[in-house]
């Protein structure tokens, strides 16, 4: 795979954040190894930060963590300090639904701990994959707080009903092969590979045509009763696009031979 690599501006916020644009994706790794990246009010920042720049010029993100861990929670020693007005101003719920709501796929790399907030990360992307050393759960009312950065309504749609129950109330932690196991995560691969099996994901993704790509995932995280009116106005654009007549017309000549 030939890929143009560029370094995307940093602004003073994404020190923890390490962001790079790849052609036709961005690789952003979070990046806190004081801390093994757990999620402060800076990286908050950065990750507005990287979806401003996505929803300017959509791509293929892939979020992974530095140093064998994806990311190891919120920062306990802010959230012990916030207070109920800081609850409510929902710091890491509106970054992380900021990231779900981006235009293109996000693959959420996992290598080693993804525990509170950064579990809560990696359910708000599209795909996720791991490494047979990856651990992923919320531990949040052993602290006397909810899992309130996505996991009560991703978690569901994710696992199911009762495994979703099971580990919000009892604060289990999953291991690698029980997150496959549940479909929490699509594949496993060794921490030297699992970078690489990120970016073959993000190539079979962007072999196909950005904007169906797109519609599709409009269609895919619409409300249920957005259906079937939503694929259908998507795909009413779609029939109208130079895209698919090319596509299509590239398939049936190749069917001739």
């Amino acid at each position: 795979m030939a890929i143009e690599r560029t370094t995307m501006p940093e602004p003073a916020t994404r020190v923890c954040l390490r962001v790079e644009r790849l052609g036709d994706r961005v690789v952003a790794t979070l990046d806190r190894p004081e801390a093994r990246n757990a999620i402060d009010q800076s990286m908050i920042d950065a990750l507005h930060a990287l979806c401003e720049g996505l929803e300017a010029s959509p791509a293929v993100l892939i979020l992974t963590g530095a140093g064998g861990v994806f990311a190891s929670g919120a920062d306990i020693a802010q959230l012990r300090d916030r207070r109920a007005e800081d609850a409510r101003r929902g710091i890491n719920a509106h970054a992380f639904r900021r990231v779900k709501a981006l235009p293109m796929p996000v693959i959420a790399a996992i290598d080693g701990w993804a525990l509170g907030g950064g579990a809560e990360l990696a359910y708000a992307a599209d795909l996720r994959i791991g490494t047979p050393r990856m651990r992923i759960g919320n531990p949040e009312t052993g602290l006397g707080i909810i899992a309130a950065a996505g996991a009560t309504w991703l978690l569901p749609r994710l696992v199911g009903d009762a495994r979703a129950s099971e580990l919000l109330y009892t604060g289990r932690v999953l291991d690698a092969e029980t997150a496959l196991a549940w479909g929490l995560v699509s594949s496993l691969h060794e921490p030297d590979e699992l970078l690489s099996a990120a970016h073959t994901l993000a190539d079979r993704i962007t072999a196909n045509d950005r904007l169906a790509t797109m519609h599709t995932k409009r269609a895919l995280r619409a409300p249920a009763e957005a259906h079937p009116d939503i694929e259908l106005e998507l795909q009413a654009e779609l029939f109208e696009s130079p895209e698919k007549f090319r596509r299509m017309t590239e398939f049936l000549e190749r069917k001739k031979r």
